[in-house]
């Protein structure tokens, strides 16, 4: 915990700076009764190393009760299961307008959107709190190091939330973004650390691996392939996960050879089966090459989609398009999660960790399948032009997969922020 020992040593020096002012009023007016310099200087000295000794301690003492309710949250509460709670004084944790990173197809408020209620929603497990993102902590402890997100859409969601949360505690000069191909790296220069953004929307090799040019119905994977992708981000020090929405059709075709083959050979597989596959030739990969004493991994299970507005009481043909409330019902669960693929997904993560990787699962479905509201719907850049049937009826090309920020990945990120702290 020395990272965040030493942060909160710093951060309380504001504190030492009102300490001191006092201590030195208090011995102005000493001096003007009393003209023995010798005892000035002496009760001078004695008065501020109290004080310094004081503030120290106390800052010790924040440090280990900090850490400690850390520790004992991560190891005594399900931090997946419980509600939102409507809290407008705590949240959102930044602005829209406000983070120089957004992307504009997250950006609700800047593309019309004027109900931001979603913004203002915390999520409170049952029986604990979930510890409140603090970025000077969390760069603290990415100093020096590389945090990669590997993915599709929805991870990149999440690492632009991540990029936003921390940058407006990074002064300008000292922070930028680099896109390059399917790499996007923000770099926080003063502390030394990367948080990057790795497009791999299948993990392994596939048809889908240009992050500009993937809108391919027909998908295509070499299943045993991986490699390519992990040298790009092999070196981390904390990667997070996900492989979901890309899989979700029936069937996909399984090269055989290579893509730059001029007759390449197929073979269609059920999409179950070859999730299965894939997902062990990801987890091969990090039980060989992964330094277990060095590397923390995550596993981002799917984030929900709400496209069929019947499953919460409304009617069939409508969507998440005019939501603005979050669903209240516990347990609530919507037909886009597939819990078949999150067992395959639960079942290589043991494997890992009994064999000694250091590997969390991030369960985000169920408190995701809650936030009905919190999708950008119409309100986001379209990179493409909309026909005039889709402009017709705006149900029609509502963005209900990704989320609006601030909002849900916001909570996604604290809980990386508490395992990684904890860690």
């Amino acid at each position: 915990m020395a990272p965040i020992a030493s942060s909160m040593i710093r951060c309380s020096f504001h504190l030492l700076n009102v300490c001191l002012a006092a201590v030195l009023v208090t011995v102005a007016v000493y001096h003007t009764t009393d003209n023995r310099s010798s005892t000035f200087r002496s009760v001078t000295k004695i008065r501020i190393e109290s004080v310094i000794e004081r503030r120290i301690d106390d800052s010790v003492n924040d440090v280990s009760v900090n850490g400690s309710r850390v520790d004992s949250v991560v190891s005594s509460c399900d931090l997946f299961s419980g509600k939102w709670v409507y809290d407008n004084k705590s949240y959102p944790l930044y602005k829209d307008r406000e983070c120089g990173f957004m992307f504009d197809d997250l950006a609700c408020e800047k593309y019309g959107r004027k109900d931001l209620e979603y913004q203002r929603w915390r999520w409170q497990p049952h029986g604990c709190d979930l510890p409140r993102f603090d970025a000077k902590s969390f760069l603290e402890r990415l100093r020096g190091k590389r945090l990669v997100f590997v993915g599709d859409s929805v991870n990149r969601n999440q690492w632009v939330s991540m990029v936003c949360l921390v940058e407006s505690s990074i002064p300008k000069a000292l922070k930028y973004m680099l896109l390059k191909g399917s790499l996007y790296t923000f770099k926080a220069t003063e502390y030394n650390a990367s948080i990057d953004f790795y497009w791999a929307p299948m993990l392994v090799e596939s048809n889908n691996d240009n992050s500009s040019h993937h809108a391919s119905s027909n998908r295509i994977v070499k299943i045993g392939a991986i490699q390519k992708h992990a040298t790009q981000w092999g070196d981390a020090d904390v990667l997070v996960f996900n492989s979901y929405l890309w899989w979700i059709i029936p069937k996909l075709k399984v090269l055989k050879g290579s893509f730059e083959d001029p007759y390449p050979v197929y073979k269609e597989v059920k999409m179950l089966q070859c999730y299965k596959m894939a997902l062990k030739t990801w987890s091969a990969w990090l039980e060989t090459h992964v330094n277990r004493t060095k590397t923390q991994l995550f596993f981002v299970s799917n984030s929900a989609t709400h496209s069929r507005a019947d499953e919460w009481g409304m009617p069939k043909d409508q969507n998440c398009f005019s939501e603005t409330k979050p669903i209240l019902k516990e347990e609530y669960w919507g037909s886009g999660s597939d819990t078949k693929m999150m067992q395959i997904a639960e079942a290589e993560i043991s494997k890992l960790k009994s064999r000694g990787l250091k590997i969390q699962m991030l369960n985000i479905t169920q408190l995701s399948e809650y936030r009905k509201d919190g999708h950008p719907s119409i309100y986001r850049k379209q990179w493409r032009p909309l026909s005039k049937e889709k402009l017709s009826d705006p149900r029609n090309y509502a963005d209900c997969t990704h989320w609006c920020l601030p909002g849900v990945p916001d909570v996604w990120n604290e809980l990386l922020f508490t395992y990684i702290i904890h860690h």
